[in-house]
């Protein structure tokens, strides 16, 4: 399949069947596979190749659109700015006032258990740059029990008309709710010209209509333990996909191994007992929000909270098992035994 390269690292290849995007961004490699029309060579497909190389190529940037806008690792975007002076009012830019308020409404329809001003844990335990924490193979001098507690309500605001926000006095970390932001928009790019693709990034994707040939998308959960199986394969049409584990992200902070998905009423990691959770959705950012709420719940609470909130999942215990809600199992095509 040749590949043609259109900006950076982004190529687009193309055969009979599909038109498909790579790239690395936010972290994460970025995969969008649109299912081409059956027609011949004639004018119209001409035009419909060309219409969607310009789409996966559009889709393809939203990702490092938004890294540029909301990475809390890169000192010269938006955020950052905005993080350095959380006290005051700062006028963005239109993905950075978009994902924050977003953040915001997750924040308040979770009741706090979604809060991305976890930053200050993170950081106390000694994320605070993007080192590859990933499989436990970094040590941080920075000791667990020195993580902060729980910070009082979240008084974000945002001016419309000049397009500004305030962080209430604390800084933020968009990283998991921008990814699935920008899933989302980018898979609004590509609906303007197709009903079928397919929009991954890392552990978040979403599957719009069919596959090539008419089928389902198919979807494989990863095993924790091991990443190269998958724990069972789902089937999805018009659904999101994300999934908070802590695989990768997990370091050793002093004498205690640690991870990212921080507990926001107590500024340590959360979930003990759990190394994965995976949420079906229709919307890839509350995919990722409702994945990491439930992470927090632990193995006692997580199926009450998933049926509470309407959410089908699947997870993973620390000892391998699986166990999944029931509203997920129409779409799960093959489980590991």
């Amino acid at each position: 399949m040749p590949a043609e390269l259109t900006r950076t690292n982004n190529a687009i290849a193309v055969d009979d069947h599909e038109v498909v995007g790579t790239a690395t961004a936010m972290a994460s490699p970025i995969t969008v596979r649109v299912a081409r029309a059956a027609r011949g060579r004639g004018r119209d497909d001409v035009d419909e190749l060309s219409a969607l190389r310009t789409a996966v190529t559009s889709s393809l940037l939203t990702f490092t659109d938004v890294e540029g806008a909301c990475s809390r690792f890169d000192p010269t975007s938006a955020l950052s700015e905005a993080n350095a002076a959380p006290t005051r009012w700062h006028a963005v830019p239109d993905l950075l006032y978009a994902a924050a308020g977003e953040s915001h409404v997750a924040y308040r329809r979770t009741a706090g258990r979604f809060d991305p001003r976890v930053l200050s844990a993170l950081v106390a335990l000694g994320y605070g740059s993007s080192l590859a924490f990933e499989s436990g193979g970094v040590t941080t001098a920075a000791r667990a029990d020195a993580a902060p507690t729980q910070p009082p309500p979240w008084r974000f605001r945002r001016r419309p008309r000049r397009r500004a926000i305030h962080l209430g006095g604390a800084a933020i970390d968009l990283g998991g709710i921008g990814k699935g932001l920008a899933v989302r928009w980018a898979g609004v790019r590509l609906s303007r010209v197709t009903p079928n693709f397919l929009v991954e990034a890392g552990g978040d994707c979403y599957c719009a209509g069919a596959a090539p040939g008419g089928d389902p998308w198919l979807v494989g959960v990863e095993d924790p333990a091991r990443p190269s199986q998958p724990v069972a394969v789902l089937a999805l049409r018009d659904r999101a996909v994300a999934t908070s584990s802590t695989r990768l992200r997990r370091w050793r902070a002093g004498d205690e191994m640690v991870h990212h998905l921080i507990d926001p009423t107590t500024g340590r990691p959360g979930g003990g007992g759990l190394c994965a959770v995976t949420v079906v959705a229709r919307d890839p950012a509350w995919a990722e929000v409702w994945s990491k709420v439930l992470f927090l719940e632990g193995p006692s609470g997580i199926a009450d909270a998933a049926r509470r909130h309407g959410v089908s999942a699947l997870w993973i215990h620390d000892d391998g098992t699986l166990a999944m809600t029931d509203s997920l199992r129409p779409a799960v095509t093959w489980r590991a035994p």
